[in-house]
C-alpha cells in the first residue's frame, strides 16, 4: 500500500487549505498497528493510527472506529487526548484507519522518570494521573459504541486460561492466582468505562505542560475504575524508579487525593493494591507468552527474548505484595 499517495489524496478533505501531505514517515510498527506521523502542506501536524493489512488483531483490540468514538467521548470531559479529525473510509485506500491530531511531548517513560527536563512537572503528575482517570471513568456510557465488559474474576480466569495452556509451571503465579481469587472482589452494578492500559509509556508528557495525551485505547472496556489506578502502579512502568509506585514518578496517595478531588468514586488503597497485583501477574503470563513465541521461531526479534525475561521480575513484585498484605 502506498500511504504517502493515499494521504498526499486525502489531504484536501483534511483542511481546506492543504493540496497535499509531506513529510510521511512511519514512527512504529507491529503486528496490529501502524503509526505514521505527516504534515499537510498547510502545516498541520497529524498522525495516522492504521491496522496494515492481512495484520493481525488481537481479541481485545477494539476496532479503530471504535477507538476514534471514544477519544471524541472523552476530550470534552478534559482528558488530554489527541483530536480525531477523520475516521478513513473504504475509498480513502488507507485500510482501517483514523487521522488525528499531532501533539508535541515525550512518552518514553524512562525519560519521563529521570530527565531533568521533567523534573519540575514530575511532583504534580500523579495528581494529574488520578484527575484525568477520573475524567475518563466518569464519561457517560450513553452513545459510547459497545464495549466488552470485564471484572477481576473474568480476567483472572482468562490469564489463568493462557498460562495454562503454556505448560508453565511457575510456583510464585501458581500462589499468586489462588491467592488474588479468594480476595477478587464482586462485579459492580454500574461497570465505567476503562482505558485498560494507562501506564507511563502510553502517556504523553511536556516539560512545561505536564501531561498532554493519553494514547493506546485499544484495550478500553467497561469494568472496574480501580483496574486503571492499579495498573499504572505495576512495577514495570517505573522504569527503575521503583520507590515511586505511581508510573516511577509518584505516590499512591497523591493518586488517589486527585482522583477523588476530579470527581472519582473513592477507591481504597487496599482495592488498588489488588489491581496492581492483578496486573503485575497479567504482564507476568504476557512476558512467558512473548518469550514463548520467540523461542519457538514465531517472532525471532530479540525485543521478545528481552521482556520475557521479565517474567522473574513480577515474581519478585508479586511476593512483595502478598507479603505485604499479610
Amino acid at each position: 500500500m502506498d500511504v504517502p499517495a493515499a494521504l498526499s489524496a486525502l489531504a484536501p478533505r483534511l483542511s481546506h487549505a492543504a493540496t497535499t501531505a509531506t513529510g510521511v514517515r512511519r514512527l512504529s510498527g507491529g503486528a496490529s498497528q501502524e503509526t505514521w506521523a505527516f504534515d499537510l502542506d498547510d502545516g498541520t501536524p497529524l498522525i495516522l493510527r492504521r491496522r496494515p493489512s492481512g495484520g493481525s488483531m488481537s481479541a481485545a483490540a477494539l476496532p479503530l472506529s471504535t477507538e476514534a468514538a471514544l477519544l471524541a467521548a472523552v476530550a470534552p470531559r478534559g482528558v488530554p487526548a489527541p483530536e480525531v479529525i477523520h475516521v478513513c473510509e473504504p475509498g480513502d485506500g488507507l485500510g482501517e484507519a483514523y487521522v488525528m491530531r499531532r501533539l508535541s511531548g515525550e512518552t518514553l517513560g524512562k525519560r519521563i522518570v529521570r530527565d531533568e527536563a521533567f523534573a519540575a512537572i514530575r511532583p504534580g503528575l500523579a495528581r494529574r494521573c488520578g484527575e484525568v482517570l477520573a475524567a475518563i471513568h466518569t464519561t457517560p456510557l450513553e452513545g459510547l459504541p459497545p464495549l466488552n465488559v470485564s471484572d477481576a474474576a473474568g480476567e483472572l480466569a482468562r490469564y489463568e486460561t493462557v498460562y495454562r495452556q503454556s505448560g508453565a509451571r511457575r510456583p510464585v503465579f501458581e500462589a499468586a492466582f489462588r491467592w488474588l481469587e479468594e480476595r477478587a472482589p464482586p462485579p459492580l452494578e454500574r461497570p465505567m468505562l476503562v482505558h485498560g492500559d494507562f501506564r507511563n509509556g502510553n502517556l504523553m508528557v511536556s516539560p512545561q505542560a505536564g501531561l498532554v495525551g493519553v494514547l493506546d485505547w485499544e484495550l478500553a472496556h467497561l469494568g472496574d475504575p480501580a483496574e486503571d489506578l492499579g495498573w499504572i502502579c505495576v512495577n514495570s512502568w517505573r522504569f527503575g524508579e521503583w520507590r515511586r509506585p505511581v508510573g516511577g514518578f509518584g505516590d499512591y496517595q497523591d493518586l488517589l487525593d486527585g482522583y477523588a478531588i476530579a470527581g472519582g468514586e473513592p477507591v481504597s488503597l487496599g482495592r488498588l493494591l489488588f489491581w496492581q497485583a492483578l496486573g503485575s501477574l497479567k504482564w507476568g503470563v504476557m512476558c512467558l507468552m512473548m518469550y514463548a513465541s520467540f523461542a519457538t521461531g514465531v517472532d525471532s526479534s530479540i525485543e521478545r527474548a528481552m521482556i520475557g525475561r521479565r517474567a522473574s521480575e513480577t515474581e519478585i513484585d508479586l511476593v512483595l505484595l502478598m507479603e505485604q498484605a499479610a
